[in-house]
């Protein structure tokens, strides 16, 4: 995997603009943050988050993939306030489960989720490298 930078461009914080790759592509449903009973335990922001990413470090296994092999995230939201409130842990779970692993990602805001107790909901692709 290549990471694509620019000359000049300024290096983004915790994403990458634009990764190069090529294997085995795995993609994620929106994975929320519940456990495998489908049961919320956390009702707050960066529980459910911790245990999505607990989740998706799961499904991926099943595949033989880790995180680093995690190129796109789009995540949605269904508080802006509460996401940029809880940003410094957000970061913190997300390097303990994910490591220093910089995918390309959005994070967008929406109304609702399927869900009604979900608070966050993230779609992912991964590629095992040939």
């Amino acid at each position: 995997m290549k990471t694509l930078q620019p000359a000049g461009w300024p290096r983004p914080k915790g994403y990458a603009n634009a990764i190069e790759t090529r294997g085995r592509t795995i993609y994620t449903a929106g994975l929320v943050g519940w456990n495998e009973e489908e049961k919320f335990v956390a009702k707050d922001l960066p529980g459910q988050f911790e245990q999505l990413l607990r989740n998706l470090v799961a499904l991926l296994a099943e595949a033989g993939a880790k995180p680093e092999h995690v190129v796109r995230m789009t995540w949605y939201v269904t508080d802006k306030q509460a996401y940029l409130a809880n940003v410094r842990r957000i970061g913190e779970i997300y390097r303990e489960i994910m490591g220093r692993v910089f995918p390309t990602m959005a994070v967008v805001q929406v109304v609702a989720l399927m869900e009604d107790d979900a608070l966050i909901e993230i779609e992912t692709t991964a590629v095992i490298p040939d």
